[in-house]
């Protein structure tokens, strides 16, 4: 299926004029029914601390919405000083602090990661279908987990077991090997790294079977690892990937309308004044450190990068410069609700959040995009 601009009432060439050299889309439904960008925004803020609040208070021990707010407060300076005395034990501090709170904020930034970088790469490629993993990112992942728990490699580094390092070096090989597979001297054909990422990808899933068979015993740790999970995640797991998700999320905004303008056509882009193959490069780059980064601690989540834009797109319109950071928020908030399903459904057995994000996520697409259907 193929998605262009012009599919898409994207900048339609006689209607912006001038606006479509500056990579500004005219079609939004929410931003014309009256909606400006700052209180979209804001509005998806105060949604997400909600969410968050909320998903902090509850579990195996639950603590009130209330002192959850203080304890949060107490920590952050000037403010600290308006929450008063601290009626709360030393245990709800502990267990708030040291595993609930890192693994929100894990999923908070895995679930932004993915759904970032499902939005450059289904402009990059001009097709919907196109997630994080399409260029074989997830099976790079797969396949350092795997080798890691059925050769029991063994190595710590910053507090840190085998398997999220070795995933994250076996995603960022892939990439590298994929991209050079793909290139043409110093040109990179968007067709050709699709078509590359599908046949590693496709490889590396077969090496990665193969191991599962012949692992034995190791053969649940590996499968519950592929289905996707953030239980027994601290502290270091964000220290991990902080560096790699925190930078490329802060430039990726700023390439917001030469996003715009490459769904008009890569030679069309050129003309309005893109370098589109360093363009290509420098976006490749950013969304494949920030997948890897985030798939080496959660496992594969299924859904989040190819869904999220979509929903969002249906809903604000396709202009990067709304949808990126609508779909960042967006993207945080189904991961925050999905682990928290995953944690209560069947407590106290915790169900991998893969399959939650796939079961609750899937019908509402589905809504959403019968409900647009019915609009044309």
């Amino acid at each position: 299926m193929k998605w262009s601009a012009s599919s898409n009432r994207v900048c339609p060439a006689r209607r912006v004029g001038g606006r479509q050299a500056r990579g500004e889309v005219i079609e939004s439904p929410v931003l014309k029914a009256g909606y400006n960008r700052a209180g979209l925004l804001l509005l998806l803020v105060g949604v997400l601390i909600s969410v968050l609040v909320v998903a902090a208070s509850l579990g195996a021990v639950s603590i009130s919405i209330r002192v959850v707010t203080k304890m949060l407060l107490s920590r952050i300076p000037i403010v600290s000083s308006l929450v008063g005395s601290r009626d709360w034990s030393l245990a709800l501090e502990t267990i708030f602090f040291k595993i609930r709170l890192p693994r929100l904020i894990l999923a908070a930034l895995i679930g932004t990661s993915l759904a970032v970088a499902g939005v450059i790469f289904q402009a990059l490629f001009k097709n919907p279908m196109a997630d994080p993993c399409i260029i074989g990112v997830s099976s790079g992942a797969a396949l350092g987990a795997t080798l890691a728990i059925i050769f029991k490699i063994g190595f710590s580094l910053i507090g840190l077991s085998t398997v999220p390092i070795m995933a994250f070096l076996g995603a960022l090989i892939t990439v590298i090997i994929v991209y050079q597979i793909a290139r043409v001297g110093p040109v990179v054909p968007v067709t050709a790294l699709l078509l590359s990422g599908i046949a590693v990808g496709s490889f590396i899933s077969a090496i990665t079977s193969l191991l599962m068979v012949l692992g034995g015993e190791d053969l649940h740790s590996v499968v519950f690892w592929l289905m996707g999970g953030l239980g027994a995640r601290n502290w270091n797991h964000v220290k991990m990937i902080l560096p790699f998700i925190l930078p490329g999320l802060l430039f990726i905004p700023l390439f917001a309308r030469d996003l715009n303008l490459i769904l008009l056509g890569e030679e069309k882009a050129q003309q309005l004044g893109i370098g589109v193959e360093g363009f290509k490069k420098e976006m490749l780059a950013l969304g494949s450190l920030i997948t890897a980064a985030a798939v080496s601690v959660s496992g594969l989540i299924g859904f989040i990068g190819l869904m999220v834009p979509h929903i969002v797109r249906l809903i604000t319109g396709p202009d990067h410069r709304v949808l990126l950071p609508c779909s960042a928020l967006v993207g945080s908030i189904f991961l925050i609700i999905a682990d928290t399903l995953a944690r209560l459904l069947l407590a106290p057995m915790e169900i991998p959040v893969g399959i939650v994000t796939a079961l609750f996520g899937a019908p509402f697409f589905i809504f959403l995009l019968r409900r647009e259907k019915s609009l044309v």
